[in-house]
């Protein structure tokens, strides 16, 4: 019979514990901050914010995919935001706008939690950069 190494078995449990303890006493918001990959941060939006007709496009796509969460002036209040387990983003805060472009791209297109994946929903990545320069011009 093999015997188990004592040692070892306290080693493990010291360091599960001290895992658990750091979790623990990170803050919640930290624990909760969702951060996209580097890739996707530092991409540029190819997309020209001043084109009065890919502005439109992106409202009439914000309209029809995410006002139902996020309400029609991107606070996150929309009607469906009640039902949802985390909190509808606001996008007329200052730390949503501190964001680069290729973050909130990411977001979009990927999704967590209640936040759908629109990766099929809406397939053309320009039709997101659309978004993105829509949701950009919900400030305070």
């Amino acid at each position: 019979m093999k015997r188990f190494n004592t040692k070892k078995l306290l080693s493990v449990i010291a360091i599960a514990a001290v895992t658990v303890l750091m979790y623990s006493f990170t803050p919640k918001a930290d624990q909760d901050k969702w951060v996209a990959p580097a890739k996707y941060d530092s991409m540029k939006n190819p997309v020209d914010a001043s084109d009065a007709e890919d502005m439109t496009v992106g409202k009439n796509l914000y309209m029809q995919h995410c006002k139902s969460c996020h309400g029609k002036e991107g606070l996150g209040d929309g009607p469906k935001s009640a039902e949802l387990s985390t909190p509808s983003g606001d996008f007329s805060t200052s730390e949503f706008h501190s964001q680069s472009d290729g973050s909130i791209f990411y977001k979009i297109k990927e999704g967590r939690d209640d936040m759908p994946s629109f990766a099929k929903k809406i397939p053309d990545d320009d039709d997101i950069w659309m978004v993105v320069n829509f949701i950009r011009t919900m400030k305070e």
